[in-house]
């Protein structure tokens, strides 16, 4: 039996990857959970799965959980040592990375140091120390496994090929709800659109990333460290249906692809029992049902911050962890209402030439570099405003 600790339990890809210990209760079972501040579902993952160590945000938090589970209450903790706590349990073989934003860096960090084996949701964890994540996965002997649907269908495309064979990565991208519009069609964008993604169900911040298509620059920057391929052997390709989820294109012209229905569960559960496949109670792909599957570039006049994305992977260094960081602020302002959607492209292109960026030569480089991008982003703002 795998004992499974999940950073971001609450989260869309926390419930999901609860859903499949509950459907395989033989095979998995969780020993730590991490959430933020709705301890209220929390309470519930807690009295259904019963983990051995608990952490919350907050003290107040965590005497709250405690004082409502009474003699249930397992070992609970708070703030980043709780987190660290949870990724590094010594009853802990995987942990499931799936905190949003630069958040997850320190305990995914932790969890790998610790040798333990991570399916990272993450992705700003190698967005924002990239080289030092990687190098560290070297160091330590855990196995790194990817959950994003694009980077698990390059996972799965990968597989039995030589990595030497491999001319191109190619991500795919739904085009978010906003596709075919121009700049002009995007002057007055609310939170409220610009939350409704046609395909998929996710959180907040990463609803807006994909109507930006930041979400998938970031992407790019992942899919360079996880699978060490440079900048300019990535492409993105914008798919509208979601159904291919990536590609690998070999030397010889052949294109290997994965395809499924949008959903997470499957590349969760792969992430969890690689090299097996679970059976999973999801729908059939129905391609006769959908009758054709169509691909066009994507709009970087329209979109800038995936030409941003890439930007920073080739100046390299810190640049790719203050884009972040910058963009992190830029979606909170936006759906505060204090920043224009067209401005969260504006804020990050300013704050890339505005800042200085250096060698990533430690974690501690790249949270520096995340509060720098952090202050020079919230200072725009402000200005703006």
């Amino acid at each position: 039996m795998k004992t499974i600790s999940i950073l971001g339990s609450t989260g869309s890809i926390g419930l999901s990857t609860l859903e499949v210990v509950r459907s395989y209760p033989e095979r998995y079972r969780v020993g730590a959970l991490c959430a933020g501040r709705n301890i209220d579902l929390l309470e519930e993952q807690i009295r259904a799965f019963a983990p051995s160590v608990v952490s919350v945000l907050s003290q107040r938090d965590a005497t709250s959980l405690r004082q409502r589970l009474g003699a249930q209450a397992p070992e609970i903790v708070a703030g980043v040592e709780g987190q660290v706590l949870c990724a590094t349990h010594p009853d802990v073989d995987t942990v499931v990375s799936a905190i949003v934003g630069a958040a997850g860096l320190v305990p995914t960090m932790a969890a790998v140091c610790a040798g333990k084996d991570v399916a990272l949701a993450n992705k700003e964890t190698l967005v924002t120390a990239g080289s030092v994540f990687m190098e560290a996965v070297a160091r330590h002997g855990g196995q790194l496994f990817p959950v994003d649907s694009e980077h698990s269908a390059i996972f799965q495309s990968l597989q039995g090929h030589r990595r030497q064979d491999v001319s191109r990565l190619i991500l795919t991208a739904s085009g978010g709800p906003f596709r075919g519009r121009t700049r002009a069609d995007l002057q007055n964008i609310t939170p409220e659109v610009a939350l409704a993604h046609p395909n998929w169900s996710m959180g907040r911040k990463i609803s807006i990333d994909s109507a930006t298509l930041m979400n998938k620059g970031l992407e790019v920057i992942e899919a360079r460290w996880l699978f060490g391929v440079e900048a300019d052997r990535i492409s993105v390709m914008v798919h509208p249906q979601s159904i291919v989820h990536s590609m690998v294109e070999y030397l010889d012209g052949s294109v290997i692809a994965q395809m499924g229905i949008p959903d997470m569960t499957a590349p969760i559960a792969y992430a969890l029992s690689y090299p097996e496949r679970l059976d999973l109670d999801l729908p059939p792909l129905d391609l006769c049902a959908l009758g054709q599957l169509s691909f066009e570039a994507p709009d970087l006049e329209t979109f800038p911050c995936l030409g941003l994305a890439y930007q920073a992977l080739e100046s390299g260094g810190t640049a790719p962890a203050i884009l972040n960081a910058a963009n992190e602020i830029a979606v909170e302002a936006f759906l505060e209402g204090r920043l224009s959607f067209l401005g969260i492209g504006e804020v990050l292109d300013a704050v890339l030439q505005s800042e200085d960026t250096g060698a990533l030569a430690s974690l501690d480089d790249a949270l520096d570099a995340d509060r720098r991008g952090r202050l020079g982003a919230s200072e725009l703002i402000d200005q703006r405003n």
